[in-house]
């Protein structure tokens, strides 16, 4: 089995061994990676350090040209790389063959954006001057991922922080290095030049931590818990450098007596159990007004009872396994919790064997829950949501927005004035109208408010407001 090594300004660098297990077959090993040590970060951010005077200044067909031919192999090689995501992550070979297409959008899209790098001239209010407005690299950039899209969020961060000049040190999750690995390759052989692109893989206390205490990372994205966002926070206003935070979310889905309810039970359906419920857009809290609440939960109860729960790489599979023991251990000590806090468990929840032993659990689905209960307050990020009746809009609005999180929520309604309000004055960063409150677009700003997210958007054109710093400059005639 071949081994893969940590890339570490521009080597290939060994370590302890890691073993990458499949969560749908905990028998079969996907592959064996290097843990890196804290030395090798201090070494990877010395090298990035040392690539920057160059690379920032590269020439814009340089960039294009490698981020443009990532993007085509990640493309080309999209079934391997799609089995790939599906055995380290679980989730279904459906979901994964549309997150490697997504990678791939991705850095096609900031191809484009490089030969799009603008500014401004602009007249000075004082004659005879000139005022240009440009935007340069910010330097090195720390980039720390999560287990969940093991390739779309890499390539989210790695793409846009190329794109505008700056080097990367990438810390994959520790649970999922395979694709990560599989995208620092192939950066690596379209010509990103040594030092520009560095893997450090390994635990979080100890490259993680190395990270955030080097002076040297003049920026740090990170995607993860709350808990770990705040100490990326405080190590950073130590530091005085630039950090953007995606830290999950307890969203809301609303269903309005007149909402279509085939339109509503599968975006419910879809934002609550698809990909293991395992995205921060994922909806955990169902918030039913009281007309169309028996019909609702009848109808979605009915679709998760046809919700097929397998092996990830099996055809007719629509939840994979939970990413692993823990996560699943997590999943049933809450499924208990609602159980003590008196609402209805009224589907799921239990743990289920299938061919191969994996990290199997029913989608659950409770009833009569209460929005401040722990299930309904607490991020779960599992195959669990609980259904909040109430009675009109105006309940169901403040309810939706009685939350600390404020990541994504979405609305299921045939009237007008309701979504119009509703995209008015949901407190949140996305706001989807009969559709699942899980699935962007590529194109357009991701994040929320509150605790979900701080600092500048991510993707699109708005992810220059973080890898990029503006600088003003005059010039007198």
């Amino acid at each position: 089995m071949m081994f893969h090594k940590n890339l570490i300004a521009g080597e290939w660098v060994s370590g302890d061994v890691s073993i990458n297990i499949n969560p749908s077959n905990t028998d079969e090993v996907v592959g064996e990676y290097a843990r890196a040590s804290a030395g090798d970060m201090a070494n990877a951010i010395a090298g990035a350090k040392a690539a920057l005077p160059v690379w920032s200044r590269s020439p814009i067909l340089e960039r294009h040209g490698i981020l443009k031919r990532t993007g085509e192999e990640i493309l080309a090689r999209r079934e391997e790389l799609g089995r790939l995501l599906a055995r380290e992550e679980g989730k279904t070979l459906a979901e994964a063959l549309g997150e490697v297409t997504r990678a791939a959008q991705i850095f096609d899209f900031f191809a484009g954006e490089v030969l799009r790098l603008s500014g401004e001239v602009l007249p000075s209010v004082r004659p005879d001057i000139s005022v240009e407005i440009t935007r340069e690299p910010v330097g090195v950039v720390g980039i720390i991922t999560p287990w969940n899209f093991p390739i779309a969020i890499p390539a989210w961060k790695i793409a846009p922080a190329l794109a505008y000049g700056n080097t990367v040190v990438l810390k994959p999750a520790d649970l999922v290095p395979g694709c990560a690995w599989a995208l620092v390759d192939i950066l690596h052989r379209a010509g990103a030049p040594a030092g520009v692109v560095n893997l450090v893989m390994g635990r979080g206390s100890v490259v993680g931590q190395t990270l955030l205490d080097s002076s040297d990372v003049d920026a740090i994205t990170f995607t993860g818990s709350v808990g770990t966002g705040k100490r990326v926070a405080l190590a950073s206003v130590e530091h005085n450098r630039k950090f953007q935070l995606e830290m999950g979310g307890k969203n809301p889905f609303v269903v309005l007596d007149d909402a279509d309810i085939a339109i509503a039970v599968e975006a419910a359906a879809n934002s609550s159990f698809f990909s293991t419920g395992q995205r921060c857009t994922a909806s955990s809290r169902l918030i039913v007004t009281e007309g169309i609440h028996d019909r609702f939960v009848e109808a979605l109860t009915q679709r998760l009872t046809g919700l097929v729960v397998d092996d990830a790489l099996k055809s007719g599979t629509h939840i994979g396994p939970v990413v692993d023991e823990s996560q699943l251990h997590q999943d049933l000590d809450y499924i208990d919790i609602g159980r003590k806090e008196g609402a209805t468990l009224a589907f799921g929840g239990a743990r289920i064997e299938r061919d191969t032993h994996g990290f199997y659990l029913q989608p659950a689905l409770f009833t009569e829950a209460t929005n401040d209960m722990r299930i309904s307050r607490e991020e779960i990020f599992g195959p669990v949501a609980a259904v909040i009746r109430v009675k009109d809009y105006d309940e169901a609005l403040a309810t939706a927005n009685d939350t600390n999180f404020g990541l994504s929520s979405g609305i299921a309604t045939t009237s007008l004035k309701f979504a119009t309000h509703f995209k008015r004055n949901s407190e949140a960063g996305m706001v989807m109208v009969n559709l699942p409150t899980a699935g962007v677009d590529f194109h357009v700003p991701f994040g929320g408010r509150k605790r979900s997210s701080f600092g500048p958007r991510e993707q699109g054109r708005y992810a220059a407001e973080f890898y990029t710093s503006v600088k003003t400059a005059y010039t007198s005639a």
